[in-house]
């Protein structure tokens, strides 16, 4: 009686108060993301396994077109996602209605079949970049067990290992990871990613800049490549393309932008904020991606590694060499927990919309865990999270190509993604009128873009055709 008596003197209005102050506008709960966590989470998106492919990019561009590449990918990445980064609440970029997802904010501004088609872009993209992690930290696993052997027995060891039992080390790891219930509690794991991705990149270059300091004789060019030398007519052209690819997808973010601003508080403003986070991780990135390709480049030249850090390139010491795979390996595992949310959350949404009653599907069970505190279980978001990590494992096992893989990516993400989409949604939102100045140079950009597009996509299939003749699956590495 005493405490049913407390509860009905309580004033309901102020209860109600109490309430909304820890709700956000659209009553969710209050946001608590700064653009220094909105920066973590970029860095951890974009400084991933691309940087290890720079040094073979550059090689491929020479002097001359690789830094040029480089830069003209960050400037365009940079344009694009202030472009999105209004895009998220419609139709004022301050006060208007949040979108939550990139889908959400193409239904708002554009509608239509389009809407179905960034579906199928953003989505499978993210799928795509998740086998590659798989592909790419088990790489990193490998490369730490056969710097030891060749620390051990030497050089002339094949010291062959087999990727398939550390995808599947990967996949546990995951399996666990992607029971995390939002992707707004993932803030601790992107700034620890954030600072693996540093170290190794750190590494890298501080190896490339010892190696060229040492006297390393690297044969380069301003064209890179060299024709009747190092690879054929047609090589030379097919790798050119490839490793356009391969510079796109190292700049590939904006797949999870709409979702990382969702994460913000509204104070200030979240495009001012995500502007300022997109400001920082691109120039950021872009220094990292200059200084480790060009002086990657340097220190191997012509013959630079497909991934510089696993493809022995180095060998000692050996124990610096095994520390920067193992950051490689831990920010992969930071990093697949990004791109994979946004999925785990459309396929759970969508699922709770069609089959509201079903129970498997929508009951929280709560679970005391010392220390933790209470966590809620959903048997759906159980089977369904680690249903699609054992996919992921499987092909990653089944196709294991890291620069082929990964320009492949890049090049089908970039332009529908980062470009057109962003690009299209601002004329809609700014009404442009047609064949107006600024109208007239964005649609040269776009389609500019999608002819960089198709030919990174035309190289990098013709490297996986190349990879598949002469690859049998779950074969060991050498």
């Amino acid at each position: 009686m005493p405490k049913e008596s407390m509860y009905v003197e309580q004033d309901p209005e102020v209860v109600f108060d109490a309430g909304t102050k820890n709700l956000d506008d659209d009553g969710k709960p209050k946001r608590t993301g700064t653009w220094l966590t909105a920066s973590a989470h970029i860095i951890t998106a974009v400084i991933g396994s691309g940087v290890l492919s720079l040094a073979w990019a550059i090689a491929q561009l020479g002097w001359v077109a690789g830094p040029a590449v480089l830069m003209v990918f960050s400037f365009i990445t940079y344009f694009t996602s202030t472009l999105l980064a209004d895009s998220y609440r419609t139709p004022d970029p301050v006060t208007g209605k949040r979108n939550y997802t990139y889908m959400d904010v193409v239904r708002a501004n554009l509608g239509g079949r389009k809407v179905q088609l960034c579906g199928l872009a953003q989505y499978g993209n993210l799928v795509g970049v998740t086998i590659g992690y798989t592909i790419t930290a088990s790489i990193s696993m490998v490369a730490v067990r056969r710097s030891n052997c060749f620390h051990k027995h030497g050089h002339h060891e094949k010291c062959a290992t087999s990727n398939t039992p550390y995808m599947i080390i990967f996949a546990c790891i995951q399996i666990v990871l992607s029971q995390i219930p939002n992707f707004a509690n993932l803030s601790w794991l992107s700034i620890l990613a954030a600072i693996m991705s540093f170290s190794y990149a750190t590494i890298g270059l501080a190896l490339s800049l010892a190696k060229v300091v040492g006297g390393a004789h690297a044969r380069t060019s301003l064209t890179g490549v060299t024709v009747g030398v190092d690879v054929s007519g047609s090589e030379k052209v097919w790798r050119t393309f490839q490793a356009i690819g391969d510079i796109a997808f190292a700049y590939a973010y904006s797949t999870v932008l709409i979702e990382i601003q969702d994460t913000l508080k509204s104070s200030p403003p979240e495009n001012r904020a995500m502007k300022r986070a997109s400001l920082i991780g691109v120039s950021t990135t872009t220094m990292f991606y200059v200084l480790c390709g060009c002086l990657g480049y340097a220190a191997f030249g012509n013959d630079a590694p497909g991934n510089f850090l696993t493809g022995f390139g180095f060998y000692d010491p050996f124990w610096l060499i095994d520390f920067a795979n193992v950051c490689i390996a831990v920010h992969l595992i930071g990093a697949y927990q990004v791109f994979c949310q946004p999925i785990f959350s459309f396929v759970e949404k969508q699922c709770q919309k069609h089959w509201p009653e079903n129970k498997f599907i929508t009951r929280e069970y709560a679970l005391n865990i010392p220390i933790y505190g209470v966590y809620y279980v959903n048997f759906f978001r159980l089977v369904w999270r680690t249903a699609y990590v054992i996919v992921t494992a499987v092909i990653a096992m089944i196709f294991p190509f890291f620069n082929d893989f990964l320009g492949l990516i890049g090049a089908a993400s970039f332009w529908p993604l980062t470009v057109y989409f962003p690009v299209e949604m601002y004329i809609a939102r700014s009404k442009m009128k047609k064949f107006s100045l600024t109208w007239t140079w964005l649609k040269i950009l776009s389609w500019a873009c999608l002819v960089v597009s198709l030919v990174a996509a035309a190289g990098s299939i013709q490297g996986l055709a190349n990879s598949l003749k002469s690859y049998k699956p779950f074969k060991t590495q050498q």
